[in-house]
């Protein structure tokens, strides 16, 4: 007769919690970009309620990224930079903060450019009136920060023609500083260009000082910055996914008996 404790189960093996997601934002005097940037964590976290979920800024808002890294101790985390393309705060930033902290960090790429920005950038503009005029006298400046590394330059050029290709119409990038051509640069070349209808697509993670700028010196229509639309969390979390795909790869390999 089989003996009664073979017939209780083992106990349930619990899975490790997976490593937090650290989300790094800019930071910004503006108190819509914080409300903003919390309400797309909330987004994330209702996607997938099973990833720690954090906020670390990398200057003007708290918290600070280094004392969010600080409060998760030795534990796992992927940075996740809120940012649009590569620049000084991805490169270097981000990088010596994270050298600094007890957490054992994993720094995911920049949210640009992919085809789910261009999703946000499209729906914004539809939100703001594209699409009633014709595409022969249409086009677009997708309006951005600016940075003097020729890495975010090239970024945020091929944000334009991911979305030129899906509008079907010219796209120039244009910043708000430190880089070249200037929004009402770019409108003028459009307009050279015999493009009287030009919208402006807002660059911006959130609501702030450049982007409000920029607004202002639309021509025509100006859609509102990225902020929570869905394609940001799935982005969000598609970047986290990426990092620890990347992290098993370069993980070592153990040799079998």
């Amino acid at each position: 007769m089989p003996s009664k404790l073979s017939l209780v189960p083992p106990p349930a093996t619990r899975r490790p919690a997976p490593p937090a997601l650290v989300v790094v934002a800019h930071g910004s005097r503006d108190p819509r970009a914080l409300s903003t940037v919390r309400a797309l964590l909330d987004r994330v976290r209702a996607l997938r309620p099973d990833v720690p979920v954090h906020l670390g800024h990398i200057e003007l808002n708290a918290p600070l990224l280094p004392d969010t890294l600080a409060a998760l101790g030795d534990t796992e985390a992927v940075l996740v930079p809120l940012l649009l393309s590569r620049g000084y705060h991805v490169k270097q930033d981000i990088p010596e903060m994270a050298a600094g902290a007890p957490a054992r960090t994993h720094l995911a790429a920049p949210l640009g450019p992919h085809p789910l920005l261009v999703d946000a950038l499209q729906a914004r503009l539809l939100e703001a009136g594209w699409g009633a005029t014709p595409r022969r006298t249409s086009a677009v400046v997708l309006a951005a920060a600016g940075s003097r590394d020729p890495d975010a330059k090239t970024d945020t050029g091929r944000t334009a023609h991911l979305l030129a290709t899906r509008l079907g119409v010219p796209v120039i990038p244009a910043y708000a500083s430190a880089a070249t051509p200037t929004v009402d640069t770019a409108v003028r070349a459009l307009r050279a260009r015999g493009r009287h209808h030009i919208a402006l697509a807002s660059y911006f993670t959130a609501p702030g000082r450049f982007a409000t700028e920029c607004t202002q010196k639309a021509p025509w229509i100006a859609a509102a910055p990225l902020g929570t639309h869905p394609s940001m969390a799935h982005l969000l979390l598609h970047r986290y996914d990426e990092a620890l795909a990347t992290r098993a790869l370069k993980a070592p390999v153990l040799a079998s008996a």
